[in-house]
């Protein structure tokens, strides 16, 4: 099984790179995590942010591999507790499929990645800074599979 996080964004300051490639190499080789970087879409001034949006939105899905299952990252979508995403992270493990975790740039998805996507997971109810989001997601995913696998990293 492969998990592909597909994020909008540039190069990442060291506090983010850090611990994003700390968790991802703590995980097992059974559960590869990969990172894959799409660069933000061109906003310029007086207009809206729908055309930046829309570049974003084709270069992720254009990454998405057409057989993965797609988790789209958003505000709206189902919350879970640590031990609720150790199951479905489970789920995920037992199914065999490969999965893509979409994250938006600063104005969200479009509706063609919710669309594709199968599920829309919020990390939190609040508005997160990008880079915080990578660190955060690193880790929830390290965590979940800790809880799997019996590892005491979760107390």
């Amino acid at each position: 099984m492969r998990i592909r996080v597909i994020a909008v964004g540039g190069k990442m300051p060291d506090w983010v790179s850090t611990p994003v490639k700390e968790y991802s190499r703590r995980l097992p080789r059974e559960l590869a995590l990969e990172w894959i970087e799409v660069p933000l879409g061109k906003r310029h001034k007086g207009s809206g942010s729908a055309q930046a949006i829309a570049e974003e939105s084709k270069a992720l899905l254009r990454a998405v591999s057409e057989r993965d299952t797609v988790v789209a990252l958003d505000v709206r979508g189902k919350a879970w507790t640590t031990e609720q995403l150790a199951g479905e992270l489970a789920d995920w493990q037992a199914s065999g499929d490969h999965y893509s975790i979409l994250i938006g740039g600063p104005d969200g998805l479009s509706d063609d990645c919710y669309q594709r996507a199968r599920l829309r997971w919020s990390l939190s109810p609040l508005t997160l800074p990008h880079p915080l989001v990578r660190v955060l997601l690193a880790e929830q995913l390290y965590r979940a599979w800790s809880i799997n696998a019996g590892h005491p990293y979760h107390k």
